[in-house]
């Protein structure tokens, strides 16, 4: 799949870094009016803040797989050690600061050694993470979260999910995505795609006999 086709359904051909692209941008736009309290707040990852998640979609879209490794390496191959590392350099020295650096990157296709699925996933998920303890709400395009939620529900790659789903049939009521077999988990594909990623207060937004396991699993 060519990864600098049109933009078009992403069933019929469309490239992965344009959407990235669009969801970083988003992003950005919804963060601009932040107060320094807002920047302070905690995100869904536990023991941050949405400024500092921030910073992390920052160095996860500044790093090659070159920098990626010295860094591994630097760190002894603490994967924790790296990524707090990294987030450090990406924060800046005021809010402004964060966000501008996060701009910057807003159109790279620079990334450490992952599929660029992947890439887009982590910019979803963690786009939630920020805004819902924010009150944002994002229109995300059905078509892009579908595409994350296929990615996630097969991988385990960069966080747990399909481990996290075994033995459970999730099925969207607003798209397409469905898969597994087993009690019922229904739900908006953002829902059962933070879900599938551990964010349990998306449990809350679930249908099925097979919610309460998935929320256990979180």
């Amino acid at each position: 799949m060519s990864e600098s086709a049109p933009k078009t359904h992403p069933r019929r051909g469309t490239g992965i870094w344009p959407l990235i692209h669009s969801e970083r941008a988003a992003l950005a736009a919804d963060l601009a009016e932040l107060t320094g309290a807002q920047w302070e707040t905690p995100s869904l990852c536990a023991g941050l803040t949405v400024r500092e998640v921030l910073a992390h979609l920052t160095a996860g879209a500044s790093l090659t797989p070159v920098r990626w490794m010295a860094g591994v390496i630097r760190c002894r191959f603490d994967f924790d050690k790296q990524v707090a590392m990294r987030l450090t350099e990406q924060m800046g020295a005021t809010p402004a600061e964060t966000l501008d650096r996060f701009r910057r990157v807003v159109t790279s296709t620079t990334k450490p050694p992952l599929p660029a699925t992947a890439m887009l996933g982590e910019t979803i998920v963690h786009g939630e993470d920020i805004r819902r303890p924010l009150g944002i709400r994002r229109a995300y395009p059905i078509e892009t979260l579908t595409r994350v939620a296929e990615n996630y529900q097969g991988s385990d790659l960069v966080v747990l999910a399909k481990g996290r789903i075994r033995g459970l049939r999730l099925v969207a009521v607003d798209g397409p995505f469905s898969t597994g077999s087993g009690p019922l988990v229904s739900g908006t594909t953002l829902a059962l795609t933070m879900a599938m990623t551990g964010r349990a207060t998306y449990c809350d937004e679930l249908e099925g006999d097979g919610v309460a396991i998935l929320r256990d699993r979180c």
